[in-house]
């Protein structure tokens, strides 16, 4: 399991566990303690999740030293801007305990609350990450859920482009243009909700059935086969699980290899299908 470096020299682990939806306290705690136990490296967590002090305390009652575990967490929309992002970052950092974070994410490219409406308060909020990289708080920055429009425009203002682009990623949800970018750009790119098709979707069943069949095939998990799927694409998935066992098949994936003709038949399930919002309308 080797790590991957991103484009500012700084390593990061090639598949993280997400504690989206986990509430603070024991039972996030007690996940990111059974992840880490399972050989997960990186945690990537946000301020909106309202579980950075959970994951703080598991991090700290780990016994595994902090510079081995990568942590991630993102700047909410109604922080953006230029001094509201320079205290966010701190108020993470307190939450969870911590004098840095490895990755800090802007986690969407509107400002607003609602995920519908466009909010521009990109270039001042990006300003103020570079200054956080730079103060050393944050040993890498990027963005989340950014489209190649996004991109493109933080090539006018950005001093330091992003070293991680996070986004929706899935077999139902190819974005291969996106991808192509990123690698060229020199982004690498995290793929979250890359188990939501087999949790969510239940009007695809002739595509999940493909998928269960082609997971026996290997003899793995329906998730097991996604997350693969995901790494021989470049990608960092983030699975996230509360069950303990969930938690170790998840991780159990680089012993075996999808072949081409099976990569190429899980891409041509692609319906753009965001599970997730979509923020290619946020301008």
């Amino acid at each position: 399991m080797e790590n991957i470096t991103l484009n500012n020299g700084t390593k990061i682990p090639p598949i993280g566990f997400g504690v989206f939806r986990i509430l603070d306290g024991e039972e996030v705690e007690n996940c990111v303690l059974n992840a880490l136990k399972a050989g997960y490296r990186l945690i990537d967590a946000a301020l909106i999740y309202k579980n950075e002090k959970g994951v703080g305390d598991a991090i700290k009652n780990s016994g595994i030293p902090r510079e081995e575990i990568f942590v991630t967490t993102k700047l909410w929309n109604t922080d953006q801007g230029y001094e509201s992002t320079l205290k966010a970052i701190d108020v993470s950092l307190e939450n969870l305990g911590l004098s840095y974070v490895d990755l800090y994410l802007v986690h969407w490219p509107t400002a607003s609350e609602d995920l519908n409406e466009s909010m521009d308060k990109r270039e001042e909020t990006w300003k103020a990450m570079e200054e956080i990289y730079g103060l050393g708080k944050a040993k890498a920055i990027g963005v989340s859920n950014f489209t190649i429009t996004h991109l493109e425009e933080m090539k006018k203002y950005a001093k330091i482009l992003p070293m991680v682009n996070q986004v929706e990623f899935h077999p139902f949800l190819y974005q291969e243009e996106l991808m192509n970018y990123c690698k060229e750009n020199h982004i690498i790119m995290e793929a979250h909700s890359p188990l939501a098709p087999i949790a969510d979707i239940k009007s695809l069943e002739y595509r999940n059935e493909n998928i269960g069949i082609m997971a026996n095939k290997y003899g793995k998990t329906e998730a097991q086969l996604l997350i693969r799927w995901s790494i021989q694409h470049g990608f960092i998935p983030l699975p996230k699980s509360t069950h303990e066992e969930r938690i170790k098949e998840n991780i159990n994936v680089f012993d075996f290899q999808i072949s081409d003709e099976d990569m190429e038949s899980l891409n041509t399930m692609n319906v753009n299908l965001h599970v997730r919002r979509d923020p290619t309308n946020l301008k």
